[in-house]
């Protein structure tokens, strides 16, 4: 894989590689930090050598990369080549309704996911605000955005500021959240219902190796399965 010295180089390697986590590779899987130039510096706002703009501009300039808490509880990258196979895993082709009644995600988790079914996208802001999140709730419900994220029940979209009643943008940019199914087209849940679970871990563990030959099993299963 080449280095990289520049947006475009990373696109390249992230369609290659299908998958990548979004800092360094501490968990010891892989990360396309390991190929970057020495221009390449974080958190300086240049939009062609800063990782941290490519987040955004990944979401706001393509249609084939998700971007999300997708990889031992952290951001990370994956491809709609490689979606399907991650999604067979994940949700096992249950619907969020069977998943919330089989025990596993929690009331905040279905709150947040009512509130995105009702409005297609939004801001993290508007979740709070909407969802009636208070202070002493906030642990629960940043749990609650991991956990749909992890499941790839949603994903992150885009960003968008706060905006006052005169119309005027203000503060920090807030993450915009939404259902995968609002992401994707229906062709990658149709792929992902035609692989069986086992199938796509063996499509994704074989790359995972070919990206690093000396992963951990026991780390690859938990990167693999979430």
């Amino acid at each position: 894989m080449k280095r990289i010295n520049c947006f475009n180089d990373f696109l390249a390697a992230l369609l290659e590689a299908g998958f990548s986590m979004v800092g360094s590779n501490d968990e010891g899987i892989f990360s396309l930090c390991s190929q970057f130039g020495e221009n390449i510096v974080w958190h300086t706002e240049n939009p062609e050598t800063d990782p941290w703009e490519w987040r955004m501009r990944v979401l706001n300039e393509r249609n084939d990369i998700a971007y999300a808490k997708v990889f031992f509880n952290k951001s990370g990258y994956i491809t709609k080549e490689w979606y399907p196979y991650f999604l067979a895993v994940r949700r096992n082709g249950e619907f969020f309704e069977d998943t919330y009644n089989n025990g596993i995600l929690s009331n905040y988790a279905k709150r947040i996911y009512q509130l995105l079914e009702e409005h297609d996208s939004l801001p993290l802001h508007m979740l709070k605000q909407l969802g009636s999140i208070s202070k002493e709730d906030k642990s629960k419900f940043d749990r609650a955005l991991t956990e749909l994220q992890m499941r790839m029940f949603i994903t992150m979209c885009g960003s968008e500021q706060k905006t006052s009643i005169y119309g005027a943008e203000y503060g920090w940019f807030s993450t915009v959240f939404c259902r995968v199914e609002n992401f994707f087209d229906a062709d990658v849940f149709q792929k992902a219902d035609s692989i069986l679970p086992l199938d796509a871990y063996e499509n994704i563990k074989e790359q995972i190796y070919k990206l690093n030959p000396n992963a951990d099993i026991k780390k690859i299963m938990k990167f693999i399965k979430g």
